[in-house]
């Protein structure tokens, strides 16, 4: 976890710092192949070079950018959920609980999907 250290001290707000750090810590006793890196100063994991899933803090929520694809993949839970969004990623309210079970799909269907992916992103 201290690959992640130098991200986490740059969030302000305790609590939000607490969740970021519940969350990364999730996802790699999760997901324990998965490689914690630090890439454009956000936290990310990768699996055999290629990106699966990456995390940013804002003001008022985490967000979370399981590349376009995903995205695409679960536009409809996404949307059921009451999630805000882009094209590129979905914010999680700090005030909310956070959907663990929609993050573990979208990493896994990263994981698959990405399986033969021999680039950092999807081409």
């Amino acid at each position: 976890m201290e690959i992640f250290d130098e991200c986490l001290r740059r969030i302000d707000n305790l609590e939000h710092r607490a969740r970021m750090e519940e969350v990364l810590n999730w996802v790699i006793k999760t997901f324990p192949n998965l490689m914690p890196v630090v890439k454009w100063n956000q936290p990310m994991f990768t699996d055999h070079g290629t990106y699966i899933i990456g995390f940013s803090a804002a003001k008022h929520h985490l967000a979370v950018a399981p590349e376009r694809a995903g995205m695409i993949h679960f536009a409809n839970e996404i949307e059921e959920a009451g999630l805000e969004h882009t094209k590129e990623l979905v914010r999680f309210k700090w005030d909310n609980p956070f959907d663990y079970v929609l993050l573990e799909k979208m990493i896994t269907f990263n994981i698959l999907d990405k399986a033969d992916c021999t680039t950092f992103w999807r081409k």
